[in-house]
Order: structure tokens, then sequence, then C-alpha cells
């Protein structure tokens, strides 16, 4: 793909920004739960996103700023584990070494939405149903463990989300948690078991999240000599 491809494609994204009074949903926020599975990977597991499955929970509000633009808050909790038996690779410490503990993140991420997201507005092309990516920034602490954890984290991450009816969301969403910090695990043998002098992206912790979410839509934006067509679409 050339360089021209991306900056088309730079360029509907920020468009799709503009005005977002303007072209916007009916309602400006959504709050809701989430519920799912997390996954840990780490020094005790370099290769599965899907391996040592554990609970996570968590609550949702999001603000949104036009079709296409979303500004997510959420509060999770989830748990991780990890164990180094029948691992490939040698640690310096010898001995298997297991654990289990529980995380606490809150954070933020911009939400982009490929198709303009209502149910209404049918004459500006919207769809009830979208994928979208997101991006953002967090905090993540787990207690516990030889050492409380307190790192920030950066998910990352895909979504579709789905308006079943008028104020009612269903959700289902993928990120990773790119944690800036080795001492997940809560074990000193997996706090940087090689001692090795790296860069933040290098050798640090990360957990997965998929999790499924029901929002519902509060805060109607004032559409003055405009109702008909706020409700119906047409």
């Amino acid at each position: 793909m050339t360089s021209t491809f991306f900056q088309r494609i730079l360029i509907i994204i920020l468009l799709a920004g503009i005005f977002p009074a303007v072209r916007a949903q009916e309602y400006k926020y959504e709050i809701g739960g989430m519920a799912g599975i997390s996954t840990y990977m780490g020094d005790a597991n370099k290769t599965s996103a899907i391996k040592g499955i554990n609970p996570a929970f968590g609550g949702v509000f999001r603000y949104n700023a036009n079709f296409r633009w979303a500004i997510k808050a959420d509060l999770m909790w989830a748990r991780v584990s990890g164990n180094t038996s029948g691992l490939d690779n040698a640690f310096p410490f010898g001995n298997a070494v297991a654990f289990n503990r529980n995380l606490i993140e809150m954070g933020g991420q911009a939400e982009f939405n490929f198709f303009p997201y209502s149910d209404k507005f049918a004459y500006l092309n919207t769809k009830r149903l979208t994928p979208y990516m997101l991006a953002g920034l967090g905090v993540a602490v787990a207690p516990g463990g030889n050492e409380t954890l307190a790192s920030v984290s950066i998910p990352i991450g895909i979504g579709l989300k789905y308006k079943i009816r008028n104020r009612i969301n269903l959700g289902v969403e993928f990120s990773v948690r790119k944690l800036l910090g080795d001492g997940l695990e809560g074990v000193d043998e997996l706090n940087d078991p090689y001692e090795i002098d790296s860069s933040i992206w290098k050798n640090k912790d990360w957990y997965n999240c998929l999790m499924f979410s029901v929002t519902w839509d509060f805060g109607p934006r004032n559409r003055p000599c405009n109702n008909i067509n706020s409700t119906t679409g047409r």
C-alpha cells in the first residue's frame, strides 16, 4: 500500500470528526456494565493470548461526540494467572513458579466508529451496527503479592457495537493492554528474571480482555425545529 492510501484514510477519519454538534447522535452519553474474560502475557506466557482464562468485570461511561467519535471511561476488575511449569525457556531460578492476582484498572479511550452509528437519521446513512477501534491510557493497580503493582497501561483494541433498540446498546470488544512495568505476576522470580536492561516496550507485561457490554443512552441533545427528523430519520 502506498503512502497516498494512508493519507486518504487519515483525511477521512479527520473529516468524520468535524461538526460534532451538527452530525451527532440523539443522546450524548452512555452508561452501563461489562463482563468477560482476561488473560495474561508476560514472562510466564509469551506466546498464547488465550492461555489462563479468568473472569473480568467493569463499568463503562461513554460520551458520543458525533456519529464517528466517542470518548470512553471505564473502571475494570480482572484476574490474571500464570505458571512457568512446562515452558520451553529456562529461568535462572530453576523451580516452577505460579501466580494468581487481581488487577484493577481505571482509564479512558478514544473510539472511532467505521460507520456513522445511530438507529435514527437514516438520511445521513447511519448504521445501527458498526465495528470500531480504540486506543487510550489508564492506570492499573494489582495489590498483594510480594509487591503492589502500580503502572501506566496502554489499551489498544477493536470492537463491535449494536444499537438493539432506542437507548440500548450491545457491544463486544477485544483489547490488549500494555503495562509499563514487569511486576504483574507479584512474585520476585518473575520480576525481570533475566535482568535485561531494555526499553519500556520490551520485557514488560501485558494482559488481554474480551468484554461484552450493555449500555443505556441518556442526555438528549437539543434539536430545535428538527423533532420529526430526529425520531423518524426522514
